[in-house]
């Protein structure tokens, strides 16, 4: 009792476990493909499996709060790996194709969670030159991406991981902060991404008056 989440080099917890908030020590979210089971189920359903747009959700929430990402997949008796999971595994791969700059050896931002769109988490390149920021969740007909967080410059440059990489117009929020990217001539059935897309900021700052 009292073991779990206390010692070692990576905290280990429950399985699934994802605080969504920054924690210091290095941590471990494990978590299984198959929402019932770490085995092979011959009687699963397409519902017990989680969707590409689940997985990401833990893959990018835990990588901005600090943590480790172990996924599950559960082989046959045969050691064959079902296709529902190759599926994933293969989107995955597509995925971190795409977006890996924004997940493979960043750290976490002085921002986790964006301040006003939740659907946007943030990471940041280890030399601290680029701040990544995924957005889960691109509605149909978006024109603007708010971003509450970054303070921008005059030297501020917003890109697309997926895109032509042509830098994005934008234009401040407000005189305190936040950005507006201008989205309305991308095409998001053109991009390399199909879930969760990460721009990429350069020569962004953060409100210092707000820190703790």
């Amino acid at each position: 009792s009292g073991i779990p989440c206390q010692h070692g080099d990576f905290y280990t917890c429950s399985d699934h476990y994802n605080p969504g908030h920054l924690v210091t020590h290095k941590w471990e979210n494990c978590f299984t493909i198959d929402k019932g089971s770490w085995g092979f189920r011959r009687t699963a359903t397409f519902n017990d499996y989680l969707t590409i747009e689940e997985i990401l959700y833990q893959i990018i929430t835990t990588v901005s709060t600090g943590g480790n990402v172990l996924i599950n997949v559960g082989p046959t008796s045969y050691g064959k790996i079902a296709p529902i999971f190759e599926e994933r595994l293969r989107q995955m791969g597509s995925w971190l194709k795409v977006n890996g700059e924004a997940i493979y050896s960043s750290i976490p931002w002085k921002y986790q969670n964006d301040t006003i769109n939740k659907n946007v988490w943030y990471t940041s390149s280890k030399d601290k030159e680029f701040v990544y920021a995924s957005l889960l969740d691109w509605s149909k007909n978006t024109s603007e991406i708010l971003l509450g967080a970054p303070v921008s410059s005059s030297s501020t440059r917003v890109t697309l991981l997926g895109s032509d990489m042509v830098p994005l117009n934008w234009h401040p929020a407000s005189a305190s902060g936040g950005i507006i990217i201008d989205v309305s001539n991308v095409k998001i059935y053109s991009l390399a991404s199909d879930w969760a897309w990460v721009f990429k900021l350069e020569n962004i700052s953060y409100d210092v008056s707000k820190e703790k």
